[in-house]
């Protein structure tokens, strides 16, 4: 059987831990897993994983050698690179961002770099929550913060501004909203990595932090568009999220003086030693199309 997939699959499984994920990530049967860990073994002549019912786990040996083989991978994949004389970009790239960000804004600037490569795969991991990119076999993630992961190197795409917002139902079976303070009087809707119960506004220099009443909690903001959008309350939203809706008239802002705090959208990646061309040239058409303004 081909060794690099060999190896390829059991880094996968160090990764994940299970026969079943890895063969759900790599598109493959799990007896076909297990095929391929056995080649690895008989080629490496050592067990290289503990199997149990409930899990898999590396032996001391696996342990040992899954640094050395991840190095044989980067080392096999750019010989490879250099043996391509085409000029085309070709591969797979995992990529893991927000279902806010992705489904809104991701989707519309991959398809564009898929329209001008035809050979590039991109597999997209939505989470809200960071995602470990080593452990997860994640190229590059696509994230919002006010600073970045320090063990990742991080280039700014793009500024992320959010909005004070609820519907129009909410606003009129409600009291009227003037200042700040006046929220702590109503339902607001929490999220969870971003200023749950208390929120940061600022109006030219002045700043005000306001404590307010969150029923309804998410850790994803897409979840609370659409309370928002069924009357449940007031929300923090960021701009490309719900300028359509602000413009459709399903949502008013509020207090749309005062401004919550900016936040910058990274891409994000662990190094750049052995990095593809691919993966570079997704960084440099993310970094360029979002340049523009896109909401």
């Amino acid at each position: 059987m081909d060794r690099l997939t060999a190896a390829k699959v059991f880094v996968d499984v160090a990764a994940t831990g299970s026969f079943t994920a890895t063969a759900d990530r790599l598109d493959m049967s799990r007896p076909m897993v297990t095929r391929y860990i056995e080649t690895m073994e008989a080629w490496l002549n050592t067990r290289l994983l503990h199997r149990t019912t409930r899990k898999v786990s590396l032996t001391t040996a696996g342990q040992t050698c899954l640094e050395e083989v991840k190095q044989w991978l980067d080392q096999a994949e750019s010989l490879s690179e250099l043996a391509d004389n085409s000029g085309e970009l070709s591969g797979t790239v995992r990529l893991a961002t927000s279902m806010s960000f992705g489904y809104s804004q991701l989707v519309p600037a991959i398809q564009e770099f898929m329209a001008e490569n035809p050979n590039v795969k991109i597999d997209i991991d939505l989470h809200d929550s960071v995602t470990d990119l080593t452990e997860s076999q994640i190229d590059l993630a696509v994230r919002i913060a006010s600073t970045p992961d320090p063990s990742l190197i991080g280039k700014p795409i793009s500024i992320c501004e959010s909005v004070v917002v609820a519907s129009p139902e909410y606003l009129n079976r409600n009291s009227a909203i003037s200042k700040p303070s006046d929220l702590t009087g109503h339902t607001c809707l929490g999220y969870k990595n971003f200023q749950q119960h208390i929120w940061h506004l600022t109006k030219d220099n002045t700043q005000q932090s306001v404590e307010v009443k969150c029923n309804l909690t998410a850790n994803e903001a897409t979840a609370l568009l659409q309370a928002a959008l069924h009357g449940a309350g007031i929300a923090i939203q960021p701009f490309y999220l719900v300028n359509q809706y602000i413009k459709g008239g399903q949502l008013q802002q509020v207090l749309p003086d005062w401004k919550p705090n900016d936040l910058t959208i990274y891409v994000l990646y662990s190094s750049r030693k052995y990095m593809s061309p691919t993966v570079r040239a997704l960084i440099d058409h993310l970094s360029g199309y979002f340049s523009e303004a896109r909401w």
